[in-house]
């Protein structure tokens, strides 16, 4: 089985390490380095770098998508676009020794009709003939099949509709893929009337999107009881509701996962973090590549009804999101 990544809000990232910052003067580094980045690419590049067969389908535009381009070349991904006419975005990371700072800017505004052509492009690809041809220049025509997968990273750059996400998960599921979403908000509560088969936001994105009253101070009140039995409330209610898993991130902190029929909290082992950009996204493909090898076995396949090692996969989700974390360069394993 093969994967279909697709973001639609691609990043060039710009990575600088420091000793330390001090506000209001000039702070020169001799480290900096520059990497294709957003949150699909770094889900593709982690499964890349697993071994998987994968393809990103995104949006590009401006004076910046070569550079794009070669950055992900440089990488091995394979990879499709949508011509945007907008400014590829760029994020800023600060590592410090005691601190992983981010800023990020906005998306510019994509051209009209990019969204109709990026959905040509996506119906394209759910056909194998077509996915091959796509993917050849780095995934050998030979031993790659249709996408199986489907991972939905991230938000929408502005100029799109609050249609498309959900109708790329649609066809999805009327193709028969498996679907996995690593998204929130309105994009988020639209798609699961199609049934996803995994639900992936980091707890305060879903907070954010289903319980905000619980948002204080840019974090989540998750250390109140009550507040934590909502959270497992609104998590099982949706696997009970959408036929689907949820899963939630939260940094080093307890993750927490929900089926059907169980409501689990994860422990992760705390690491020396260098960079814990993409940890999340690491940790979506390590997930991804161990339910690859029980999805494929399973003719016809069912989310609920059918049996898979859910904790074996999120030990290697966790796996992956550490290794990362011990990088400097962000959505990467090694």
């Amino acid at each position: 089985m093969a994967f279909l990544t697709v973001c639609l809000n691609p990043t060039i990232q710009k990575t600088l390490r420091f000793p330390s910052i001090i506000p209001g003067t000039v702070n020169r580094t001799a480290f900096h380095r520059l990497d294709a980045s957003g949150k699909g690419i770094n889900v593709t590049r982690v499964l890349t770098q697993l071994g998987k067969k994968v393809l990103h389908l995104t949006q590009l535009g401006g004076v910046m998508k070569p550079l794009f381009l070669s950055l992900c070349e440089n990488d091995g991904l394979s990879f499709e676009w949508a011509e945007s006419g907008s400014e590829i975005r760029f994020c800023y990371t600060m590592l410090t020794d005691d601190a992983v700072t981010e800023l990020v800017e906005e998306s510019q505004p994509v051209a009209a009709g990019t969204e109709e052509l990026l959905m040509e492009k996506f119906e394209m690809l759910l056909d194998k003939d077509n996915f091959l041809n796509y993917s050849a220049p780095v995934i050998p025509h030979s031993t790659l099949l249709a996408p199986g997968c489907l991972i939905i990273s991230g938000t929408k750059a502005k100029g799109f509709s609050d249609k498309i996400v959900p109708y790329i998960t649609k066809k999805a599921k009327e193709k028969g893929m498996r679907i996995i979403l690593d998204i929130k908000g309105k994009d988020l509560i639209e798609c699961l009337k199609y049934e996803p088969d995994i639900i992936k936001p980091n707890l305060f994105e879903f907070a954010s999107t289903f319980t905000p009253e619980l948002i204080k101070d840019n974090d989540v009140l998750i250390n109140d009881d009550i507040a934590k039995k909502q959270i497992k409330s609104v998590m099982t209610d949706i696997t009970q509701k959408y036929k689907c898993r949820v899963l939630l991130t939260n940094g080093s902190r307890k993750i927490f996962a929900a089926d059907n029929e169980s409501f689990y909290e994860i422990d992760v082992q705390p690491v020396k973090t260098i960079n814990s950009t993409g940890c999340g996204d690491a940790f979506t493909a390590g997930l991804a590549s161990v339910l690859e090898d029980s999805w494929s076995a399973l003719q016809p396949w069912s989310a609920l009804q059918q049996p898979f090692d859910f904790n074996a996969a999120i030990k290697e989700g966790i796996r992956c999101g550490a290794l990362n974390a011990g990088l400097e360069k962000p959505g990467v394993i090694r």
